[in-house]
């Protein structure tokens, strides 16, 4: 007997595609942990002027544009390190354009301060991230081949002759890659969907809620589904089976975990009520083209990155400096780590920002000051680095 079928009997999966729209190959290592997919096809109305005689709307042919949009939700979890990276590592690469940046560690032969010198040639770029004992921090000057400045210093800096942990870090580019992404349900028997050249036009991370989240939303090529699809449709022959499903054991990082750094000479504030980072990539298709009914192509314009900040007014040094900085326009450099456990560690930096004259909320007990969004700047491709750890 037919049955309704379960919200919670849902998996999710997502990988980069090879070219626009060919549905990327799936195993059980890209599961993700996502909380919700929302999926919204379109066509194209366009309004009839023929005259029919009456009253009576005769309906629109078939093979109009369709334009498909989703928005996908996940909340921030472990990962196993010896994978390089998270699940939802590919949706990272999706909204930010650049291949992930490995580093696999390595001795450390000195830390002071901001200081980081290794035994060996590190081999690390500009903006690429390192960990240590759950803290992760991001380079900002290639001293020479052994040592490197980083953003801020460690809370407990690593001494001479320990192991700094691997990161893998995303990074901005000119051109952005699609993503498939799967959504299958149990039973067997139910509707099946694939996002087929899902392109992220935003980016949210969501900072000291309940549990850090991740949404993404953009626009796809298409959605293909298993009661409808025809060979040919994401360049499949047929509609792919789910993978055998593998170990999927994770832990969700509560939002009240983590770091802040901000200022000038960054110092870390412990008084962060709320925080998000917004990234928009400006996004538009190629679906236009004459003799297709589906979008040809990603066309990214400019790029903004803006974060949000909430935190208490205090009267040290530190608050009231970044009111100057707002008021005379200085940029300061945003870091934000969420989590504090190797493996459950991920860190957003904006080099540059231009803060927004905060905002006083006297509405409860303790005065707190909003900075709205606060647009990030930069040269080239470098506005935002995203790190796990």
């Amino acid at each position: 007997m037919a049955s309704y079928i379960s919200s919670n009997a849902n998996r999710f999966y997502a990988a980069l595609e090879s070219a626009y729209g060919s549905v990327a190959a799936i195993g059980a290592s890209n599961r993700i942990p996502a909380l919700k997919l929302t999926v919204q096809q379109q066509l194209e109305v366009t309004s009839r002027k023929d005259k029919t005689g009456s009253r009576t709307f005769p309906g629109l042919p078939a093979g109009g544009r369709r334009r498909t949009n989703f928005e996908l939700q996940t909340y921030m979890t472990s990962w196993q390190s010896a994978a390089g990276g998270p699940a939802y590592g590919p949706l990272f690469q999706a909204a930010l354009g650049a291949a992930p940046l490995l580093f696999n560690g390595g001795m450390v032969a000195s830390c002071s301060n901001t200081t980081l010198a290794f035994a060996a040639p590190h081999g690390l770029n500009v903006s690429q991230a390192v960990s240590s004992c759950g803290e992760i921090r991001f380079v900002t000057v290639i001293v020479d081949a052994n040592t490197v400045e980083i953003n801020a210093p460690f809370t407990a800096p690593p001494a001479s002759g320990t192991m700094i942990g691997s990161a893998v870090t995303y990074q901005p580019a000119t051109e952005l890659p699609s993503a498939s992404v799967f959504d299958y349900w149990d039973p067997a028997s139910a509707v099946q969907r694939i996002l087929s050249g899902a392109a992220v036009d935003q980016m949210e991370i969501q900072i000291d809620g309940d549990f850090h989240e991740f949404h993404f939303s953009g626009v796809a090529q298409d959605v293909l589904d298993s009661a409808s699809f025809t060979a040919g449709q994401g360049n499949l022959t047929s509609y792919p089976m789910e993978p055998g499903i593998g170990a999927f054991d994770y832990s969700i990082v509560p939002g009240n975990l983590g770091e802040a750094w901000l200022g000038t000479t960054p110092a870390q504030f412990f008084t962060v009520t709320e925080a998000s980072v917004v990234l928009k990539n400006g996004l538009d298709t190629r679906s236009r083209e004459f003799g297709f009914n589906l979008p040809q192509a990603i066309s990214p314009g400019q790029r903004t990155v803006q974060a949000s900040i909430g935190l208490y007014s205090q009267t040290d040094s530190a608050t009231p400096a970044l009111y100057q900085a707002a008021r005379q326009r200085t940029p300061i450099s945003v870091m934000f780590q969420l989590g504090q456990t190797q493996g459950q560690v991920m860190g957003v930096y904006l080099q540059s920002v231009i803060p927004e004259v905060p905002q006083f909320d006297d509405s409860a007990n303790r005065l707190q000051w909003v900075f709205q969004p606060s647009r990030a700047q930069g040269t080239v491709d470098n506005e935002i680095a995203v790190a796990f750890g």
